[in-house]
């Protein structure tokens, strides 16, 4: 038997081979979507230039030249340079690590925490979830920039605060999906008879729930991280981002509105780096959730 057919066997003899069949018909999957691929080579390039960017950046993003100030792109300067005669072009590579590290630390908070309140509160019903499912609605009902204006005003302006805000109004999304997948398979036998064989709350919901879950929130995830991305700029945009000079996108924009007739490029150049990433992770997110979840990617 050749390691395809291994792979494609459809009545596997170990976990270790149906996981490995099930990972490699999902790349088969995706290798056949063009928007998921594409999307996976921006978010791939977004991480290869945030890994490597003193390699990549020609110049310091924060380093000052004011006899090469605002000069158009060019050999010299891809991008031009922006009021202070920073290239641009080093301080958008740059920016990526700042918006990779907003994405990741955003995901890592507000996704593991509104897929355990999600799930303690589909799983236990009741009170539980009247209380849980209570506050997570008072949170959707703002807006999320302005909410997290809100808290970053409270918290004061910086890129810790900003992340923290972020996380903040982004799990009650997360909390609603995996409470509705909860409540599909509570009931369902295996459960029943994990409760039988003696386990508690916290290991059925540890061992059981949560791995069930897992896959509609890594869909969600990855189809907020434009999201993320854009509440990040706006809040740069409004100096409570990062705090200059760290080159964030965002940032950016305010400080090239100035000059936005004359000198286009000052503004432009990382307002596309947001649109170009934004996009990224929305191609990625639709090829995931056609591949890990069909019926839902099929009425989309």
């Amino acid at each position: 038997m050749t390691t395809k057919d291994w792979l494609l066997d459809e009545s596997p003899t170990s976990r270790m081979q149906a996981n490995a069949g099930r990972a490699y018909r999902m790349g088969l999957a995706m290798l056949g979507n063009p928007l998921a691929m594409l999307g996976a080579a921006i978010v791939l390039v977004l991480v290869l230039a945030a890994a490597f960017a003193p390699w990549i950046a020609p110049e310091s993003p924060v380093g000052q030249n004011l006899q090469a100030r605002l000069l158009p792109p060019s050999w010299d300067h891809w991008m031009g340079t922006d009021e202070l005669g920073r290239d641009i072009f080093s301080r958008v590579v740059y920016g990526a690590r700042i918006t990779l590290m907003i994405v990741a630390l955003v995901a890592l908070i507000s996704a593991p925490l509104g897929l355990i309140i999600g799930a303690i509160s589909g799983y236990f019903g009741g009170w539980t979830d009247k209380i849980l499912m209570g506050l997570t609605d008072v949170f959707l009902s703002m807006p999320k920039l302005i909410l997290a204006l809100a808290f970053v005003a409270a918290l004061g302006p910086g890129i810790e605060n900003a992340i923290i805000a972020i996380a903040i109004t982004a799990w009650p999304a997360y909390a609603r999906i995996a409470r509705a997948e909860t409540l599909t398979f509570r009931n369902a036998e295996f459960i029943s008879a994990t409760r039988l064989l003696g386990a508690s709350h916290t290991r059925v919901i540890l061992s059981h729930v949560l791995p069930l879950c897992t896959s509609s929130m890594i869909v969600r995830v990855t189809l907020d991280m434009a999201g993320i991305i854009l509440t990040a700029a706006g809040l740069g945009f409004l100096g409570l981002g990062a705090q200059p000079p760290l080159p964030e996108w965002g940032a950016m924009i305010s400080r090239g509105r100035t000059f936005i007739l004359d000198q286009w490029w000052v503004a432009t150049m990382p307002g596309i780096a947001i649109i170009v990433v934004s996009l990224g992770f929305c191609f990625l997110g639709d090829g995931l959730r056609d591949v890990l979840d069909p019926k839902q990617g099929g009425k989309s």
